[in-house]
């Protein structure tokens, strides 16, 4: 007779391995065989096992189950420019924040400046490149960086010009679109696809282009890569020409100036949005004015002369289940809320975040609560409010630990510059603390880092249970065949994996100090410590205690390192198990040279300060040129220094007396002006 454990744990398998399937269809395939609402029933048969059955949680981790593997059905293609991602703002307040960080960049006081703002279309990036007028490449967006070669598909929607015929075309135009598909078209093939986003992606993927052709394709074009030689001004400019050239442009597109505008549009298209034959889930604000565009340049990530409003959160009410709690990377210790399962946005929801122990006595939040969370953008959902009114005798205060899961005790750090104490409690243990180490782990093999497909934070949770890895060396060195022996693992998927990590032991320098996770560096200060070590050879100095504090007085000289980063960098390489970990790591891998921007640059191989305020920019605006011209900013006087710009507004005499005593070369704000229009 089968024991009811057996029969539940079969039951189990069964579902997750239905689910898994649906996963491939929808992902990969793009051809979900079921409806929305059937695919979520099933997925909250699965969690409601597995949240009512402990010992199911070791069977599959379904509640972290979405995706599949990659498609290889198209070449890998390098585009011209990489296609950014845009930052988020949620409301006033952040694009507040936005025109502030412009107007500060660009040394603008309280002019306001002219955006140019279009609907964000909810539909599938592709770029298309034309020389000489013909259109030779169409790319997807993929990761950014490498698309995937559809032309031909591309081809397949009719309105986009296969030649342009005008006396002003440039040698090179490169042209970035987003392709949708209509609401009217999508009501005739809805049986096909999960939703009209899905229908675009997955007709665009079709290995043979005449699937393409039979789904009614349309887009919008809404910005360029590279433009050779230029022949725009602004993005209006661009618009209008490409428009006149035979591109469709989106006719809800305008000119906007100021906070007050931004609001009005962003609530006008809000409203107006129903009424559309298409999907959009914002706004899109873009500095009009190209020159300006380029002065401000891009982050690590995104340009800083635009971003995406998003529209409203979506909203929902539900009920705290239980309060768990989560380590991350740098040891932070999350509460979350596990709440009854509600469709929030389209999406099936069952966490929410609680950010901290402050954020928990300041909303009153109690386990059994009825709360109400939203969800915006990709964000996870959060609690918004508790109805208190609705609280009954089975709602518990919760009792923030302060004890990491590890056992270790935790701590709220004080700023030494506000001198405050810290919201969140930290786990100080690093890789000793298992629950960061998989944390870790799953950052290192992350899109910024190493970059490993196949390897997502899934695979890492299961690969940790089954102790194939637990530290980054790990990773190279992995037992293939107990994985072919895992459901779901066959031959391609390995194979795939195996490309994937070989391909991931290249990497550029800024990129591996961004991968091994110390905290308070991002990817900027990444980019900042590879320009000053410029090798692996001169980083692993950092390793030797005597070699150590010598590097870590010179980094404080760095402008964007100060106190914070060193003192974490510090502690980070005091710990031998950090130590032994990263040098284990740079064994297996190809850390190539830090390569300077523009290395025949105006300020090629030099160092320089500033001290004052310049009136024709801002220090920020200055920093970036220096940097695009292959020089160094310092933030502190030494010998090492080779100019010191001086700007005409309060500059310090202490710093100019001591450049002079150093024999250093004082640049004034003219000379600085004469330097860069040379």
């Amino acid at each position: 007779m089968i024991k009811k454990k057996d029969r539940i744990i079969e039951d189990f398998r069964n579902k997750l391995r239905e689910l898994k399937d649906h996963n491939k269809y929808y992902f990969k395939d793009d051809s979900p065989k079921i409806s929305d609402s059937e695919y979520d029933k099933l997925k909250n048969e699965i969690l409601k096992l597995e949240n009512k059955y402990s010992y199911l949680r070791l069977e599959g981790l379904a509640s972290s189950l979405v995706g599949s593997t990659p498609s290889n059905k198209f070449k890998k293609v390098k585009h011209l420019k990489p296609m950014l991602s845009l930052s988020n703002a949620f409301d006033k307040n952040d694009m507040n924040d936005f025109l502030k960080k412009i107007r500060n960049f660009l040394n603008l006081k309280d002019n306001d400046i002219e955006l140019f703002c279009e609907p964000k279309i909810d539909g599938i990036s592709a770029t298309l490149i034309y020389e000489n007028g013909s259109l030779k490449k169409g790319l997807s967006r993929g990761d950014g960086v490498f698309g995937e070669d559809i032309l031909e598909n591309l081809k397949t929607i009719k309105k986009i010009p296969k030649s342009l015929k005008d006396s002003e075309i440039p040698e090179l135009l490169e042209i970035r679109c987003e392709i949708y598909i209509s609401k009217k078209d999508f009501l005739k093939i809805k049986e096909n696809f999960a939703n009209p986003r899905n229908a675009a992606g997955g007709s665009l993927r079709q290995k043979n282009p005449e699937e393409t052709a039979k789904i009614p394709l349309k887009y919008f074009a809404y910005g360029f890569g590279s433009v050779k030689p230029m022949v725009f001004s602004n993005q209006s400019e661009f618009l209008k020409k490409i428009n006149k050239w035979g591109f469709e442009i989106n006719p809800l597109s305008k000119k906007i100036i100021g906070l007050e505008e931004i609001e009005n549009q962003h609530k006008k298209i809000d409203n107006l949005r129903s009424t559309l034959d298409y999907d959009i889930d914002g706004l899109v604000f873009k500095v009009n004015d190209l020159n300006l565009q380029k002065r401000l340049g891009n982050t690590s990530n995104s340009p800083r002369w635009a971003v995406a409003y998003k529209f409203s959160a979506e909203k929902a009410i539900t009920k705290i289940k239980d309060i768990i709690i989560q380590v991350g990377r740098t040891g932070a210790i999350t509460p979350v809320a596990k709440v009854e399962p509600v469709t929030v946005g389209g999406v099936v929801v069952s966490n929410a975040t609680l950010h901290n122990e402050d954020e928990i006595n300041r909303k009153d939040i109690r386990l059994r609560d009825t709360i109400l969370i939203q969800r915006a953008g990709d964000v996870i959902p959060q609690v918004i409010s508790v109805d208190a009114s609705k609280r009954t005798n089975e709602s518990k205060k919760f009792k923030f630990p302060v004890k990491c899961l590890c056992g270790s005790p935790t701590v709220k750090e004080v700023s030494k510059s506000t001198k405050k104490e810290d919201a969140v409690r930290r786990c100080t243990k690093g890789y000793d603390c298992k629950f960061i180490a998989r944390e870790k782990l799953k950052h290192i093999v992350s899109k910024e880092a190493l970059n490993i497909d196949g390897l997502g934070k899934k695979v890492i949770d299961q690969f940790w249970e089954l102790k194939l890895i637990r530290e980054p060396s790990d990773i190279f060195n992995l037992n293939y065949e107990k994985i072919k022996n895992l459901e779901g693992w066959g031959e391609l998927s390995i194979d795939n994996l195996k490309k994937a990590i070989s391909k991931s032991q290249s990497i550029n320098l800024d990129k591996f100090i961004f991968s091994i996770g110390i905290r308070h560096i991002g990817q900027e200060n990444a980019k900042i410590l590879a320009g000053f070590f410029g090798s692996i050879k001169a980083f692993c100095k950092l390793f030797d205690e005597k070699t150590r504090k010598k590097l870590l007085i010179n980094l404080i000289d760095l402008d964007g390192i100060g106190e914070t980063q060193t003192l974490s960098i510090r502690n980070f390489f005091l710990n031998k198990t950090n130590t032994r970990i990263t040098n284990n790591l740079i064994k297996n891998l190809k850390i190539q040279n830090y390569i300077v921007q523009n290395a025949d640059g105006k300020f090629s191989n030099k160092k320089l300060m500033f001290t004052g305020g310049f009136k024709s920019m801002s220090r920020s605006e200055a920093k970036a040129i220096v940097e695009n011209n292959g020089g160094k900013v310092l933030g502190a006087l030494s010998k090492k220094l080779d100019f010191l710009v001086v700007g005409e507004s309060k500059p310090t005499k202490r710093k100019i007396d001591q450049a002079k005593k150093l024999n250093i070369k004082i640049i004034l704000e003219k000379d600085w002006n004469n330097i860069l229009n040379s």
